[in-house]
């Protein structure tokens, strides 16, 4: 029985490539109790990996958090199975606003101790009593209301091109960071004020809403469905949009664009770009945003050192980088000093 990857990620979109069908992006999360994650996590593998569904999954004993590419021919298919579990019958599937053919080339799933890394000891709260969800139409109204203060709970280099006007946006590398920042910067306004949140799909907001209330804030709203479905429920509903730039997903297509606006630059000449990559020196791999013209003068790199390297034979690469191992640490995710236009 085949239970892991067999092809590679070039294997992979040559197939799709030559396949030439069309593909939905889709993200779902649950909070349920999985007495055996292992087990179900095979079962989820064995049926998907039929289906020719794509993806980055994470499973644990609190749930399931999933980031999926489904061959749209078998949507109906693929979402009979998910009904056919009880925890996940009728579950709120995000559609990703633009398709992507690749935007994941293996299906990866994992058994992690907790689907959403947040670094709370859920046994000191109530994880159940969460704030109120809100639809797009009301999380206007309440954003529009002097009395709200509205907090993004994503990380910088996601706010960075894209967020709700007026909104907090925490200078913060992961969720677990932000957490207590937002706390304290807030605690003079834990009875008076609305605390509204939004985060990408919602599952972070899921979270920090009923640790909140645990911290005695006492109106505290999250935005249903994240901006995912706010972007669809406005552009269904035809209401007034209030998100500027683009919203950063965690696949292969970087971002959505979900308004003209420009709001970041490029971090290496400052131009106006919200274009997110990753340095081509695999050895370095840095996530950054660099406009067309800094592309082609740097070799898709983030400074003279990996353009150099980058320059290298193939094989000398790769010998340079033996014995090393790099961490979503060490990529800093725009936070190097070689980036100077970053602010």
């Amino acid at each position: 029985m085949q239970l892991y990857n067999k092809l590679s990620a070039k294997e992979r979109e040559a197939l799709l490539e030559e396949a030439g069908e069309d593909r939905l992006t889709i993200s779902f999360y649950q909070y349920a109790k999985i007495g055996n994650p292992e087990l179900f996590r095979n079962h989820l593998f064995v049926a998907w990996d039929q289906m020719e569904v794509l993806g980055r999954i994470y499973v644990a004993h609190e749930g399931i958090n999933a980031q999926l590419s489904v061959p749209a021919k078998k949507f109906n298919t693929f979402k009979a199975f998910i009904d056919d579990i009880y925890f996940l019958k009728d579950i709120r599937l995000n559609i990703a606003i633009e398709q992507d053919l690749k935007s994941f080339l293996k299906l990866k799933i994992k058994v992690r101790s907790k689907i959403l890394a947040d670094g709370l000891n859920d046994e000191t709260f109530d994880v159940t009593k969460k704030g109120e969800h809100v639809d797009a139409e009301k999380f206007n109204q309440l954003i529009s209301d002097p009395n709200t203060i509205l907090v993004d709970m994503r990380n910088h280099y996601e706010s960075e091109i894209g967020h709700f006007q007026g909104a907090i946006t925490p200078d913060v590398d992961t969720f677990r960071d932000s957490l207590d920042i937002i706390e304290e910067d807030l605690k003079e306004h834990k009875e008076d004020k609305n605390l509204v949140m939004y985060c990408t799909g919602g599952i972070r907001c899921e979270k920090a809403s009923a640790y909140y209330k645990h911290k005695g804030f006492k109106k505290v709203f999250q935005l249903e469905g994240g901006i995912i479905e706010y972007t669809r429920q406005v552009r269904e509903k035809e209401i007034e949009n209030k998100f500027i730039g683009k919203n950063f997903v965690f696949d292969h297509r970087r971002a959505e664009k979900i308004s003209e606006d420009v709001i970041a630059q490029c971090h290496q000449c400052g131009k106006p770009c919200d274009t997110h990559v990753n340095c081509a020196n695999e050895a370095c791999h840095l996530l950054f945003i660099q406009c067309e013209e800094c592309a082609e003068k740097m070799d898709d790199c983030c400074s003279d050192h990996c353009k150099e390297i980058h320059a290298l034979p193939y094989e000398e690469q790769k010998a340079l980088r033996r014995g090393k191992h790099n961490s979503n640490k060490i990529f800093k995710k725009g936070r190097s000093e070689v980036l100077k236009f970053k602010h």
